[in-house]
């Protein structure tokens, strides 16, 4: 018997009501039926973070930044400085600064409530098409249609769709429009979203307990271990760079923070050269520099392989970057990337590093 659109959709949004994830920014359908209705605020800060990072790594930021920053107006306020470092290690450092620039916009421009509508949420400074339909559909129960990996993969396999992606977004997405309800369409998007990540896995998905294993064209043609099919990935070109870890007498580390634009943009770090297939050094002050390793950071288009130096410095002004005191240095509030670094270069010191750096 043909199972439709409707029944499919009746059948994924029971599954939820029984098994929805507990998401510190999430509403659950208890609470819903109880009243409470979805913060905008956290339902857009939860959305940012969550892009090209998984949810457990985005939990405890979400709920440090709630704390730190309780409102939009809250984190519009906010010094750039300690908001990028409280963002530390969550990688893609413009999503942060598109943060800081959409907090002010809400604020200036919309009286400090988020709109909810898709046009409008996609105007606002780092909003772009997923995330203005997440928002709109999750905070404020507009019927749009939600697609992230997550949702890809159950429409690829429910469908049995073999065009490889990305080629096959537009199709993915159209069979996730045709199932999105009007009634109850943000937690249609999260049960959806929920399916892929706890049972329409990415390897071994428990088809024997899914709640659209009767319509399901993969499983029954037995090709869901080959839903999605995704187009081969090239390989990453590699660059190389140097980076200059130096401290004086007193502990201090030689710092700088980078350009607004580009990688890592608006973050502290140590000073370096610029990151190509052959770089040429760049030390920030006159020292005795000796090389103390490498560090290694995968980005999203290309890999980097650091020269780590390190060199103990005199007390006067470098050429480049500024001192940190040691009891104001925080390692922890360094980008991933400039951590390593950090790691590298520490054993190689002969500059005792006085108490715990936090």
């Amino acid at each position: 018997m043909r199972v439709t659109e409707t029944e499919m959709t009746e059948a994924l949004r029971d599954w939820y009501d029984r098994h929805a994830r507990t998401m510190p920014w999430r509403t659950g359908p208890a609470e819903k039926l109880a009243g409470a209705r979805p913060d905008p605020y956290s339902v857009w800060l939860s959305e940012v973070m969550l892009q090209q990072t998984t949810v457990a790594a985005v939990k405890k930021y979400h709920d440090r930044f709630v704390a730190l920053w309780p409102s939009v107006a809250d984190l519009a306020a906010a010094e750039d400085s300690e908001v990028m470092a409280e963002w530390a290690g969550l990688g893609y450092y413009a999503r942060a600064r598109n943060l800081l620039k959409c907090a002010r916009a809400v604020v200036a421009d919309h009286g400090g409530r988020f709109p909810d509508t898709h046009d409008a949420l996609i105007a606002l400074p780092g909003i772009g098409p997923y995330t203005a339909a997440a928002i709109a559909a999750i905070a404020f129960d507009r019927p749009e249609t939600v697609v992230d990996g997550n949702v890809e993969r159950v429409m690829s396999r429910l469908f049995d769709v073999a065009t490889p992606l990305p080629v096959a977004k537009p199709e993915l997405t159209a069979h996730a429009a045709r199932l999105t309800p009007r009634d109850r369409p943000g937690d249609h998007a999260q049960a959806v979203m929920d399916l892929g990540a706890t049972i329409c896995t990415p390897r071994n998905p428990a088809c024997g307990i899914c709640p659209l294993r009767d319509p399901c064209l993969a499983r029954q043609r037995s090709t869901q271990g080959e839903r999605p099919v995704k187009a081969p990935k090239k390989a990453k070109p590699q660059r190389r760079g140097f980076a200059y870890v130096g401290r004086r007498a007193d502990g201090a580390w030689l710092m700088e923070t980078r350009p607004d634009k580009g990688l890592l943009g608006g973050m502290l770090g140590f000073p370096g050269s610029d990151w190509t297939q052959a770089p040429e050094p760049a030390p920030p002050a006159p020292a005795d520099w000796r090389e103390a390793g490498e560090a290694v950071h995968v980005f999203t288009h290309f890999a980097l392989t650091l020269t780590v130096m390190v060199a103990e410095l005199p007390p006067n002004n470098p050429e480049r970057g500024h001192f940190v005191a040691a009891e104001a240095f925080r390692p922890a509030a360094l980008p991933t990337l400039m951590r390593k670094v950090h790691d590298v270069a520490t054993p190689h010191l002969a500059v005792e590093r006085p108490g715990a750096a936090g």
